[in-house]
């Protein structure tokens, strides 16, 4: 973790490790850079990548999708990426309005939306004209061969906590879960994972989202076996509210695991419930860095989320190298297996467009949250 100023020698020396692998992470350009230009105002020149970033400029969303339009900004800066045009198009006014503009001034790839509802009317739009989006939801459902989610998705979060339990031997799971979608993901998401990880899920309860129905849908699943671990899919409100009733505090078993919604959430640390518990998430090593660079050019720290911004263009810059002007966007070049490094550690496609990324493993402590499984720093596949 940085403290202070940040020591510019050093950032420079890790930048170029990166470059390496066909990405520079760490920020260094100019402070106060212009914002991307509006959607009425493209180049002339047919020398450059036209690519279209789709977010919510306006509404109750438009700081999010404006700190995700400064990360690409700060991406073209910082790679000195002189043969891409991104040009910037408000989805609140209406996705599928914006998502024609784009396509009628020539961008050959899309990045974004933000929002899972939005991608349906934009990808109609998109796959007409022959053009991929590479979204910023972690809606897996919406993915597809030409709709890539780089979200962090609960069945990669669930996946790797689940197979982190296993190396430390548990075997016999339980699972709460909220009625609804996410839920349903979620439960699918942990089955499949116990499964081919040769474990036995023994149990599983559901509840609708209010205090009551959580705590007896926990009584409930601590009633029907023994468990190793139980996940507890949803975030930490009713976490906190369920692990009592699900395990002593003082107890080693069972180990409760998490999911993405754990990140960033204090409680999870503060209740003594889930002292012990796991979930996986992406590093924030990298974020911390990136964060003071965007506070320094633009005066306020960035969303989480920006970094989805920055990664795309990273991405993009390098299957550019190998993509001539003023054609299709080589999205077949998304699903090399050897993946992509970004803010966020390695990540890549499958051809189904739903992300794999190599996450960390956390640990709830009293002190805090502490990391007891790296990040891999490549896929071993």
């Amino acid at each position: 973790m940085f403290e202070g100023r940040i020591d510019r020698r050093r950032i420079v020396v890790f930048t170029a490790a990166l470059l390496l692998a066909g990405c520079k992470v760490i920020p260094s350009g100019p402070k106060n850079p212009p914002p991307p230009p509006p959607g009425d105002s493209l180049p002339s020149d047919q020398q450059r990548h036209r690519v279209a970033l789709l977010v919510p400029l306006s509404g109750p969303n438009a700081d999010v999708g404006q700190s995700i339009a400064n990360a690409t900004t700060m991406a073209l800066l910082d790679t000195s990426a002189k043969t891409i045009r991104i040009t910037t198009y408000d989805t609140s006014s209406g996705p599928a309005a914006a998502a024609s503009k784009a396509v009628a001034d020539g961008n050959r790839l899309i990045l974004g939306p933000v929002q899972s509802e939005d991608v349906a009317a934009i990808a109609a739009v998109a796959r007409a004209a022959k053009v991929p989006l590479i979204s910023f939801t972690s809606d897996g459902q919406v993915a597809a061969r030409d709709v890539f989610v780089m979200g962090t998705t609960p069945d990669n979060v669930i996946a790797r906590t689940v197979a982190f339990a296993r190396s430390r031997g548990a075997l016999r799971f339980g699972l709460l879960a909220p009625n609804g979608d996410y839920g349903a993901r979620a439960s699918a998401a942990f089955n499949a994972a116990v499964k081919s990880s040769g474990g036995t899920v023994i149990a599983s309860s559901t509840y609708d989202r209010s205090n009551t129905s959580v705590l007896s849908a926990a009584q409930r699943l601590r009633g029907r076996g023994t468990f190793d671990a139980i996940l507890v899919a949803d975030g930490a409100r009713f976490a906190v509210l369920a692990a009592p009733r699900l395990k002593p505090s003082a107890a080693a078993s069972p180990r409760l695991l998490g999911t993405e919604l754990w990140s960033g959430e204090g409680t999870i640390a503060r209740t003594p419930a889930l002292r012990g518990a796991w979930f996986a998430a992406i590093s924030d090593t990298r974020f911390r860095q990136f964060s003071e660079s965007y506070k320094a050019r633009f005066g306020a720290a960035p969303y989480r989320l920006a970094t989805l911004g920055y990664d795309s263009v990273l991405l993009t810059v390098r299957i550019g190298r190998d993509w001539k002007a003023g054609t299709p966007f080589p999205a077949s070049r998304l699903t090399d297996r050897d993946g992509f490094l970004g803010l966020d550690g390695p990540f890549r496609f499958g051809a189904g467009g739903l992300i794999e990324r190599a996450l960390e493993v956390r640990e709830a402590r009293a002190g805090g949250l502490s990391i007891v499984s790296p990040a891999p720093e490549k896929f071993a596949d």
